[in-house]
């Protein structure tokens, strides 16, 4: 397989990545409003996708941490990328299935270590950024969004309960579509940019670009257009579970959830963390939740998406590895991965279309029932 050959598989790979980021994360800007009826699923996700596109010409920090900081760019080579992009996005459509709000960012950055580790060794890994710009700001984004979310709702409630329920109802509504369209921007400005640091890095191991290049324009426009992409499609699985099985989302606390996570990305974005924003909106949404009512936030629910965040660094790094041990055999093993790769993402399709989640039906879920109100329904 020729060099030029894999630069191109690497890239059309790196952009169906961003394609399943895109479906994957539409959750973070659009369950909330989508939940509350301030905007209808069709046009949150097309508003969403329009903004993932705007935002991905921002900033460029964190592609920049990405293609010249987090791993040497000397020691590795388009295979290695390859097998670490395979990981990351059946990572994605796994949880995608299960409706899980796991991170596209810590599934790129797993599978990407753990092909680097098998094929160039653990030197080539800079840990350090890997601390102090990966799993710091995974740590901390969501608790700081979570708590800036309470608070926002706090206030929101304190300053409207003498207010008409109906005119607080409108006003929120339409300051949702704003914070909405803020984050779905902010979105665009974090996570398409991580896809522009995996194309750029590509393009620096194989010598088409001088070290510590940023991403050139054509690198910016296709991710954006990929992420897009995918957002427009929407995740209607993981906009289910942000939107309606995590609390009673009401339009303050929609508001307040979405603003904060506007809030935590920007800043992340400008400062070059790779954060996640699946944890940071996630964090948001359960603590607008606990500000309007602790006892009415399904915690086992968080407690399920705390296993997933936790598990899906290890976990695409394991498929990364295996996939970079393959692809180091030659083409035949890098053409095996691909194989593998697009048989199981089509078995994973299939199993989804048992019991689709679309437009029509993302609201059709009961609203999560406090411990306190289920025994006062049984005495009833």
């Amino acid at each position: 397989m020729e060099l030029s050959l894999i630069v191109v598989v690497v890239i059309v790979t790196a952009l169906a990545f961003d394609f399943t980021n895109g479906f994957h994360d539409t959750a973070n800007a659009m369950a909330t409003s989508i939940a509350t009826g301030a905007l209808k699923p069709k046009v949150a996700v097309l508003i969403a996708g329009v903004l993932n596109l705007v935002g991905a010409f921002l900033s460029v920090e964190v592609a920049r941490t990405i293609s010249s900081g987090l791993v040497d760019e000397t020691r590795i080579n388009p295979y290695i990328i390859f097998a670490g992009l395979v990981g990351a996005i059946l990572w994605n459509l796994l949880t995608w299935l299960l409706g899980l709000p796991s991170s596209s960012s810590h599934a790129l950055f797993g599978g990407l270590i753990g092909a680097v580790v098998v094929a160039a060794g653990a030197s080539a890994v800079n840990f350090g950024a890997l601390l102090s710009k990966i799993i710091l700001p995974a740590v901390i984004s969501p608790l700081l969004a979570g708590v800036i979310a309470l608070v926002g709702t706090v206030i929101a409630y304190r300053s409207t309960q003498r207010a008409d329920d109906a005119t607080v109802k409108k006003g929120f509504k339409g300051g949702q579509v704003v914070s909405a369209s803020l984050v779905a921007l902010a979105h665009g400005t974090s996570d398409a940019q991580k896809t522009m640091g995996v194309i750029t890095l590509t393009l620096i191991a194989s010598g088409l670009l001088a070290p510590n290049s940023g991403p050139p324009l054509w690198v910016i426009l296709s991710a954006g257009l990929a992420i897009a992409l995918g957002t427009y499609l929407g995740g209607w699985r993981i906009i289910r579970t942000l939107g309606k099985r995590v609390s009673d989302i009401q339009t303050p606390q929609g508001f307040a959830a979405e603003t904060s996570t506007t809030a935590v990305i920007l800043a992340s974005s400008h400062l070059g963390f790779a954060l996640s924003t699946t944890q940071v909106a996630t964090g948001a949404i359960f603590g607008a939740g606990a500000g309007r009512r602790i006892a009415g936030v399904q915690w086992g629910v968080a407690g399920q998406m705390a296993v997933a965040w936790i598990v899906t660094l290890p976990a695409a790094a394991v498929v990364g590895a295996v996939a970079a041990f393959a692809a180091s055999q030659g083409t035949v093993g890098t053409v095996l991965v691909a194989v593998v790769a697009v048989a199981v993402a089509a078995g994973i399709y299939a199993a989804s279309r048992r019991s689709p989640v679309t437009a029509d039906n993302v609201n059709d879920v009961p609203a999560p029932v406090a411990p306190d109100e289920t025994r006062e329904v049984a005495q009833a």
